[in-house]
């Protein structure tokens, strides 16, 4: 597995709460909500990043949907 960059994030508490019903509701971790987040925030405006270490395009945060 490719590493992952790691990262602080300071986080409003009632959005942190809505992050976690989301994940909960998608059966994710929230970092794997957060990542799915960002990435359809990105494909709305273009932009497909690279999976590093994916030979698919799955996405690695939505297993089992």
């Amino acid at each position: 597995m490719a590493a992952r960059k790691s990262f602080l994030l300071r986080i409003d508490p009632a959005i942190w709460a809505e992050l976690e019903r989301l994940a909960q509701a998608d059966l994710r971790s929230v970092n794997a909500e957060i990542e799915f987040l960002l990435r359809d925030a990105l494909a709305r405006r273009g932009i497909r990043p690279h999976a590093a270490g994916s030979e698919s395009g799955d996405d690695p945060g939505n297993a089992g949907a």
